[in-house]
């Protein structure tokens, strides 16, 4: 049930993310919602599985950086979700450069952190 409110949270953050910035896109109409689901379910797997092994590895940057380096950690992640529901599930989910990827990681982590507050996510 955690998992599926983390997914909840981070959909909403994503459609935000779309609404918000011009650089970060959903093609299709009909099918828009269900492309960002599935964008919400991979950015979920990867949050859970490969984002903790990146955090470890880039932990001496992340401290150097004074925490700068975990937002790019973010937005690599971002972009490469975006990748995955393309060639896997063909999205349509389009981000036009790293710096959309970067503001849009920022946006995300705060409205799905928001979100996971207001459900209850983090309990």
């Amino acid at each position: 049930m955690n998992f599926l409110l983390r997914v909840l949270g981070i959909f909403v953050a994503v459609m935000v993310c779309v609404y918000l910035l011009p650089g970060i896109t959903v093609a299709g109409g009909e099918s828009q919602v269900m492309s960002v689901v599935i964008i919400a379910l991979v950015i979920a797997v990867l949050n859970s599985t490969l984002k903790p092994i990146l955090q470890l590895l880039g932990a001496p940057i992340t401290v150097i950086s004074l925490g700068i380096f975990y937002l790019i950690i973010n937005a690599a992640l971002l972009c490469l979700a975006a990748s995955i529901g393309n060639a896997v599930f063909d999205t349509g989910f389009y981000i036009n450069n790293f710096g959309s990827a970067f503001v849009g990681s920022i946006i995300i982590s705060l409205v799905s952190s928001l979100m996971n507050a207001i459900t209850g996510a983090n309990d």
